[in-house]
């Protein structure tokens, strides 16, 4: 048994557990992808890692699937959070998205000086995070929190959780971490919003110990750009993409 679709579940999964479907689960199910009786799907929950599940009831309004085997350990990504200011809509699910699939733990909308954007619907962005999961093949699914403000969230941070400070202001020059010693632990991305951080905010930040400021190289790019640049760079150097994950 094979199964094509894979859905993540708010419920526990374990060989022998039932699985009821609610109606979105079972028009998507049934009605649009045409699965029936027997027919095998994938399931996760972001904490029992992914089981392969036999379709046991069918109907316009529900359902049910019965957990079969694990095909999937649970793997956890490395502790990294994304921390980013919001912009238009469609390019904030972009970063949301693309968060995901990258193995960010947590995903930290962050309102800035500078941040031209208005209220963040942290239930929309949790389900793009779900679909992206669904989709990349994760077991996991990080958290999107509710929208803080940059200066409130600095004042009561852990000084242990290293931050990788995206600066424009560094802009040309060489891309990458460089000199950061002893990369093990946890760590953040900060990136900025459209107009850049303020130079109260980058004086800030230069100066806090555990803040490292980098340059994502020649041109200054877009902050759906630079989220995708900043996240490779870390998890390249760091995560769990090259030699040292």
């Amino acid at each position: 048994m094979s199964a094509k679709i894979r859905l993540y579940v708010d419920h526990p999964l374990g060989e022998g557990q039932t699985v009821p479907l609610d109606k979105g689960q079972a028009h998507y199910l049934f009605g649009v992808m045409r699965q029936g009786l027997g027919d095998a799907v994938a399931l996760f929950n972001g904490c029992d890692g992914e089981w392969q599940t036999q379709v046991v009831e069918a109907g316009k309004r529900g359902g049910a699937l019965v957990c079969v085997t694990q095909s999937a350990p649970l793997k956890m990504p490395p502790d990294l959070w994304l921390l980013f200011a919001p912009i238009k809509k469609t390019r904030t699910d972009f970063i949301v998205e693309k968060a995901a699939e990258m193995g960010a733990a947590r995903i930290v909308p962050v309102m800035t000086e500078f941040t031209n954007s208005g209220r963040v619907q942290r239930d929309r962005l949790q389900a793009h995070a779900v679909e992206a999961a669904e989709q990349c093949g994760g077991t996991y699914v990080p958290e999107v929190t509710e929208a803080q403000r940059l200066d409130r969230l600095l004042a009561n941070w852990d000084p242990t959780r290293r931050i990788m400070f995206c600066d424009e202001g560094l802009v040309g020059g060489a891309a990458g971490l460089i000199g950061v010693e002893n990369p093990q632990g946890p760590w953040a991305i900060l990136i900025g919003p459209e107009g850049g951080f303020s130079e109260r905010e980058r004086e800030r930040l230069h100066r806090l110990e555990y803040a490292h400021a980098i340059s994502l190289g020649p041109r200054i790019l877009r902050a759906d750009t630079a989220a995708v640049a900043a996240m490779t760079v870390w998890q390249q150097a760091f995560g769990d993409w090259g030699a040292n994950g």
